[in-house]
Order: structure tokens, then C-alpha cells, then sequence
């Protein structure tokens, strides 16, 4: 009785261990879409002073996997999304791929695990899709003919592989994912013992009805919301957790409820344009703070429908990279400024109590701005790339540019920068709601301070 009890016993502890492990040891996300960073070295010591146990990097930098050898930081890096389609139908580039990007480095630096693509399912192109499991096996495969059998496969998902998430119990995939990609994924990761990694924001929902979403619900600050899922019984006091779960019911409606799910990424924008409205430090640090301390949180506590589950996760992301394209908020999502230092302290292993933490500034932006914006060229902004995307602009049709032609109202002879300025705004004003943004490529800048002048009245955007 004895000689079985003292297995068990062992057993026992190594999954406790196991499962410390994994809760204590939250990571960032180290982009480098930036021409300002400071180097992977440089880099390396900074992620080590939040206190990151783990980092995911978006390729296979060499110069940052050998920045990363003899720390204790676990690694999780990347093929690029534009290899999967050559991947996949060939196990000979896959071999050669991991031989030129993982072994050099293996096992000096903690490569735990190699994604695959980011997002994919996000991607407008579909023809990509249908290759991204295949792609997975393969590289798993390389992985065992280079006897690497410790770094597991997985691909981060979005949020938008789910069709229906309200409440979480209805939680499904898109159909036209669902049986064709999906589930392959879902059978490959619980065969091979990975992850499901998902990026999961609640601000982007919270932005988009903050009519119908409470903000302190969505930064797990709320003390009296509660949501009810009618079908579960489940009670829900923050967003995410109402995220999380709609996707573990989605895994279990296609028979797998038992797959671990890994935060491959969340955060908060700490700034933004004028028409993002929560995009501020305030709420970056109280989102984040408030997130790191569920991740470390002893015993775990998991979710509503997985309570006591652990929940591994990357923070994104450690910088603010600059040359992000998009809205400003893809730009203000780090934890550090370029320059090293902090966008507000946080301590990712969760240990600095709040009241160590100084005031934060307030939040002027919590609710939607209600006057017009208009859309100027940047300043700086390069004057052959502003006049292609001054043609651009004026080549959407419905007459944008007609008062900037010579006799226009607006015409300015040999103002490219007026002109141009005139072009975004009247394009932006016309396009917005469609998915029009104030960005041309980094050329564009949004201001609330009115440019018309005595007959030329700018169209502004509004909101």
C-alpha cells in the first residue's frame, strides 16, 4: 500500500510544481516595429527588470535568440506568416527552416515555443488558411527529426475566429473555419499536449459599445457588475473572463473542452488618437496591473468555466513601436518608452502592491469626443510620398478634391502640404465609417483646431 501510495504522492507534487510553474510566469511581447528601440541586448535587461519570466518574440531575430542565451527567460518565437503556404506542402523547407533558426540557439536559449504565423485567420487572403495546420505538423515534425522534443507547436488566434460570444456558453467558431480549419488545429494541439494561444482585448469591445459595456468592467475594476450567463448558471465580473470562456465553450461545442488556452496577447492602449476614446495611462496601468495580478494570483483562479485553471500569458507589448501602422493606439500599447523608460511602473510578477505604486494621471478620455476632428499632414511627413498619397486620396471619386483644383475654393498654387491636408480630411470625413482611417501610411495627423479659412471650409470628420 505504501510502495503505490509514495508514486502518487510524487505524481501529485510534480503536477502542483507544474502548475506554479506555469502561473507564476507572465511575459511580454517583444515587437520591433520601431526604428528607435534600443538593441536586443539592451532589450533582453529590460524585459528582466519587469520582472518577465517568459518573452515572445514575432520572427526568428537571430541577434535577439542569442541575446536571450543563459537567461532563464522562456522563449516563444515565430515562423512569419508568409513561409506557411511554402511550409506546408514541403517537409524539406520546414527541416531547413528550424535547422537555420532554432537550432543554433537550442537549447542555450529557452525556446519553449514555435508559433506559427500570427493571426492568420484574420488575414483577408483565405488560400492561407487551409495551409496553416499542415505548416504546424510540419514544423513539428522538424522538430523531432532535430530531436528538439521539449518545444511545443502552436498559432495565435484572434478573438474574431468566433462567429457568436455572447453569452460565452454560445461561444462559436466562424463557419467558415470551423470543421475546415479549426478543428484540425484543435486535434493537433491536444495530440501534441500545446496550447490554443489567443489574443484576447477587452478594449476593443469595450470601445467599440461603451454604451453597453461598463469600463470598469472591462479593466476588472468593477465591484458590483455582474453578468449572468442564462444557459451556464455562470456568473461573470469582468470582460475577459466573459472572452475566455466563450472560447472555451466554442472548443467544447467541436469536442474538445479539455484544451489549455494561452494568453498569447492583451494589453491597453495608453494613447491614441481623438476618436479612441479609453486610450489613456490611467487605464493601460489599471488594465494591466489589474491582469498581472490575475495571472499570478495563488492558487489559480482561472475562469467562471475553468476555475482554479492556470493561464499562461504574454503582455503586449514592451514598447511603443513607432512605425505600427494603423490608429495611434497600435503605436501607445507598450509598457516601456523607446527610450527604456516606464509608461507607468508595473511589476509583471505581480509581487509590488498597489499603494507602492505613485498617482497616476487622469483620465480625460473615458467618454467619446463630441466635436469634429479634421486630418493634416504630419509634420516632417516625406513630400513624394504626401503627394502619392495626395493622388490617392483624390482618386476615390465623389468629387473630394474638386475645391483644391486651380479656381477651387481651396486651391493654393505650389501648396503640396495644403492640398494634401485638404485631400485626408475630405477623404477621412467621407470614408471613416467604412474603415477609412487618418493614418496614410504615418503621413496623417488628426487635430481638433479647425484649418478652414474665409471660403474654404475643411470637411471634418464627425463622430
Amino acid at each position: 500500500m505504501e510502495l503505490g501510495f509514495v508514486p502518487l504522492l510524487i505524481l501529485c507534487f510534480l503536477v502542483s510544481i507544474s502548475s506554479a510553474e506555469l502561473a507564476a510566469k507572465v511575459g511580454v511581447n517583444y515587437g520591433q516595429l520601431g526604428n528607435n528601440l534600443p538593441s536586443p541586448s539592451e532589450s533582453v535587461k529590460l524585459i528582466q527588470s519587469l520582472k518577465a519570466k517568459r518573452v515572445k518574440i514575432y520572427d526568428a531575430n537571430p541577434k535577439i535568440l542569442k541575446a536571450l542565451r543563459n537567461t532563464d527567460l522562456q522563449v516563444s518565437m515565430m515562423v512569419p506568416n508568409e513561409l506557411i503556404n511554402n511550409i506546408s506542402s514541403n517537409q524539406t523547407l520546414a527541416d531547413q527552416w528550424v535547422h537555420a533558426n532554432v537550432v543554433p540557439f537550442y537549447p542555450e536559449t529557452l525556446i519553449r515555443y514555435l508559433l506559427v504565423g500570427n493571426e492568420i485567420l484574420s488575414q483577408p487572403d483565405k488560400t492561407i488558411w487551409i495551409n496553416l495546420v499542415p505548416a504546424m505538423r510540419k514544423i513539428k515534425a522538424a522538430l523531432k527529426t532535430h530531436s528538439i522534443t521539449k518545444v511545443k507547436v502552436g498559432t495565435p488566434l484572434a478573438m474574431d475566429v468566433l462567429e457568436s460570444s455572447f453569452p460565452p456558453s454560445n461561444g462559436t467558431f466562424r463557419s467558415d473555419i470551423s470543421a475546415s480549419v479549426i478543428k484540425p488545429l484543435l486535434q493537433f494541439v491536444n495530440k501534441t499536449k500545446s496550447f490554443f494561444f489567443v489574443d484576447v482585448y477587452t478594449y476593443f469591445p469595450w470601445s467599440s459599445d461603451p454604451t453597453n459595456i461598463n469600463l470598469d468592467y472591462a479593466l476588472f475594476e468593477s465591484k458590483n457588475i455582474t453578468v449572468k450567463d442564462p444557459v451556464s448558471g455562470l456568473t461573470y465580473h469582468n470582460l475577459f473572463d466573459q472572452m475566455v470562456d466563450a472560447l472555451i465553450f466554442a472548443m467544447k461545442r467541436l469536442g474538445y473542452p479539455d484544451i489549455r488556452i494561452w494568453i498569447a496577447e492583451t494589453g491597453w492602449p495608453s494613447g491614441g488618437d481623438y476618436d479612441q476614446i479609453g486610450a489613456n495611462i490611467r487605464n493601460a496601468a489599471t488594465y494591466n496591473r489589474n491582469v498581472v495580478k490575475k495571472f499570478n494570483a495563488k492558487p489559480p483562479v482561472g475562469t467562471p468555466a475553468r476555475p482554479g485553471s492556470v493561464l499562461p500569458s504574454f503582455l503586449f507589448a514592451l514598447y511603443n513601436e513607432n512605425t505600427k501602422p494603423g490608429p495611434s493606439t497600435e503605436r501607445n500599447f507598450g509598457l516601456l518608452y523607446p527610450n527604456g523608460s516606464n509608461v507607468y511602473p508595473i511589476d509583471l510578477s505581480g509581487k509590488t502592491p498597489e499603494s507602492e505604486y505613485g498617482p497616476l494621471p487622469a483620465a480625460t478620455n473615458n467618454a467619446p469626443y463630441k466635436g469634429p476632428i479634421w486630418c493634416m499632414v504630419a509634420k516632417g511627413a516625406n513630400r513624394s510620398a504626401v503627394a502619392s498619397a495626395l493622388s490617392y486620396a483624390c482618386s476615390q471619386g465623389n468629387k473630394t478634391c474638386d475645391p483644391i483644383q486651380p479656381r477651387g475654393k481651396c486651391f493654393k498654387p505650389d501648396s503640396l502640404v495644403w492640398h494634401a491636408s485638404y485631400a485626408f480630411s475630405a477623404y477621412w470625413a467621407q470614408f471613416r465609417k467604412v474603415g477609412g482611417s487618418c493614418y496614410f501610411g504615418g503621413l496623417a495627423t488628426q487635430t481638433i483646431k479647425d484649418p478652414s479659412y474665409g471660403s474654404c471650409k475643411f470637411p471634418g470628420a464627425k463622430l
